[in-house]
């Protein structure tokens, strides 16, 4: 058991193509982490693939160590609730809201959503895109209301609004209060945003900080000391906005054991937990 896990929740992203949910949850309490956020994937964890036996069992596997799905997290590539077609657009949303209401099931916090991409060569108009995800936020809040766990929307480099203050500016643009944004520190470093300024942008909707490693010319989420992000500027700017909760390590390795618990012990020296 890792000294440091205890500082840290932990994304299982890695852990994706070799474990279950529930095995991994297991795996990594072991290693002293007791907060998750479990991705959503085929074989690991896919609402459609997880009947009510599964879901039983996940259940009381988490309650039985006194563990927390703090969000669940949707798998980017495969869905675009800001597709230019509405097939794709209907086949996201009907995914998302069995996502969400297995959030619900497990006592999850949060959904982690992002808010659509664009054609990288050929953008549709922002206007359309954002006509887009707003419709889909339209359709998922209630289900998350109905199921008690709320969207929380993350900075995505690859998303049509990368960025804080696009994000920001669109929430409140759609007006409700009950979304969050989850602050990924790497993504916002590959696009040259400064952690520390984005943080206190988006503050008043602030529940969760990503934490990974990257450089901005190759994008990566990678052990802490693999990339140049500036992690300490975090620590003091989450002080200074009020935000307490444990930061999630969604760090993506093939050897993810070693990449995730070298990373606490950088961090950690670094500051987080310690205040």
């Amino acid at each position: 058991m890792n000294r440091n896990a205890q500082y840290f929740a932990c994304n299982t992203y890695s852990y994706t193509l070799s474990h279950t949910a529930e095995a991994c949850l297991a795996h990594l309490a072991d290693l002293g982490f007791s907060e998750f956020e479990l991705m959503m994937y085929p074989g690991h964890l896919w609402p459609p693939d997880a009947d009510a036996v599964q879901r039983t069992a996940l259940r009381r596997a988490i309650e039985s160590r006194n563990l927390r799905v703090v969000t669940l997290n949707m798998p980017n590539i495969d869905m675009n609730i800001a597709g230019a077609s509405l097939e794709m657009r209907r086949y996201t949303l009907h995914l998302l809201q069995q996502i969400v209401e297995l959030a619900g099931e497990l006592q999850a916090e949060g959904v982690v959503i992002g808010p659509g991409k664009s054609n990288p060569l050929f953008p549709a108009p922002r206007e359309r895109l954002e006509r887009f995800f707003f419709s889909a936020l339209d359709y998922l809040l209630p289900t998350a209301e109905k199921a008690g766990t709320q969207l929380w929307v993350e900075n995505m480099p690859f998303a049509f609004i990368p960025d804080a203050d696009g994000l920001m500016q669109a929430l409140d643009l759609y007006g409700s209060d009950d979304i969050g944004i989850v602050y990924d520190v790497a993504n916002g470093h590959f696009i040259k945003e400064d952690p520390a300024d984005a943080i206190r942008r988006c503050r008043k909707r602030l529940k969760l900080v990503h934490l990974s490693d990257t450089g901005q010319q190759v994008y990566r989420h990678d052990r802490v000391g693999a990339g140049d992000v500036p992690f300490q500027k975090v620590p003091p700017t989450l002080l200074e906005v009020g935000h307490s909760r444990r930061p999630m390590l969604e760090i993506i390795s093939e050897n993810p054991d070693e990449a995730i618990l070298s990373s606490t012990e950088k961090l950690s020296a670094m500051g987080y937990g310690r205040a």
